[in-house]
């Protein structure tokens, strides 16, 4: 068996709080692969003349089934909350294992990437 080459790309490894929910990785797959919900809360800073809107990410999936691991995702990611990681991995045998959400893709180590 070979060595996996250094600049191989593995895996999509998500930074949940650097993700705005923006919505931009989502529009930009080619595939459609990638699930982004949120919600909208007020945040009241001292001083401030008002509140503002922030966007609270609830869920993030990407089917690696449906993925083609272009990397346009990590590289229109404006937060740097997408990264590529070395770490592959086998995501399932069967459909339902080919969907990570949030708690899997925060699994792979991005101090690596």
């Amino acid at each position: 068996m070979s060595a996996i080459p250094p600049r191989a790309r593995g895996a999509i490894a998500l930074d949940a709080s650097a993700c705005t929910s923006c919505m931009i990785c989502v529009r930009e797959c080619p595939d459609w692969c990638i699930e982004i919900e949120s919600h909208t809360i007020e945040v009241t800073e001292p001083g401030a003349r008002r509140p503002r809107s922030v966007a609270v990410l609830d869920r993030f999936t990407i089917d690696w089934g449906l993925c083609m691991y272009c990397g346009i995702c990590v590289d229109v990611c404006p937060f740097d909350a997408l990264a590529w990681v070395p770490q592959h991995h086998y995501p399932g045998v069967v459909p339902q294992d080919l969907r990570h959400g949030i708690e899997r893709l925060e699994e792979f180590d991005v101090s690596d990437s």
